[in-house]
Parts: C-alpha cells; structure tokens; sequence
C-alpha cells in the first residue's frame, strides 16, 4: 500500500525524482497516466495489469466506457527509474497535471498520485470532512 506526501522539484528536462520509499513497492519500472481531479496516477506493474482487464472488459458499444477506457489508455506511459531516482514524466503528461516546477508524490493505496504543487494545495483543503466522514457509510467505511 502506497502511503504518505513528498514534495519534489521537476528538472528543466521533466525528471522528476521518485521517493525511495515508493520506489521500493513499484520497482524500477511502472505506469504513470492521466489520472482524476486534474493530477497524474503511478501504477505498479500488476496493478496497471489488472486496471488494463477492467477497462478492456468495458462494453465496447457504451459511448462513455470507450471514452474512460481511452482517457487512461491515450496518455499512458512506461517510465523507468534512471541511477539517481528520477522519471522521466513524458511533456504531455506534465501538460495535463500542470506539473512544471514542483510536484507533490502522494501515496493513496493502490497507486500513487502525482500532483504540481499549486493543484495539490488548491485540492488539499478538508474544511468539509466531517460531512464527508458521514456520508461514507454508505460505501461501507
């Protein structure tokens, strides 16, 4: 399970460096994509494996399953861990996360999430939680 945040700055190049913590769950290669709420998510390979059956067992005729399936297929890139710790985030990611100077790395389970640092601390306000806290028994929490 992928927990904690770490702030890190991108290189001019787009290399960002990856946590030695996270590193040592995802190995020295894995999948980054588009992710949700505007940030990029990291997978380690057998958890993009399994993300791959569920979207290709989509209904293939079912507009918005196709258009899902694409949006994190389109954008999906392998990224290895050069000698350093560093990934190179491919432009087009970096574009869609507005990721330029500083990213924010946060572990949330399954994978982890790569935020620029502006979004993360335009996201990562709570004032709502205990509303949020009460509707969550409802999905089993």
């Amino acid at each position: 399970m992928f927990m904690g945040e770490y702030s890190h700055t991108v290189d001019a190049k787009g290399r960002l460096i990856v946590p030695s913590r996270f590193r040592e769950q995802l190995g020295d290669e894995f999948v980054v994509t588009k992710g949700l709420d505007g940030c990029l998510f990291a997978y380690e390979n057998t958890e993009w494996k399994a993300l791959e059956e569920k979207l290709q067992a989509l209904p293939l005729t079912n507009a918005n399953a196709r258009k899902f399936t694409r949006f994190f297929l389109a954008g999906a890139s392998t990224c290895e861990v050069d000698r350093q710790g560093r990934i190179l985030i491919p432009s087009v990611l970096r574009e869609f996360a507005g990721i330029e100077k500083e990213a924010v790395l946060v572990g949330v389970g399954s994978r982890i999430e790569i935020w620029s640092k502006e979004a993360w601390m335009k996201a990562n306000v709570y004032d709502d939680m205990e509303e949020i806290a009460e509707n969550m028994e409802g999905l089993g929490i």
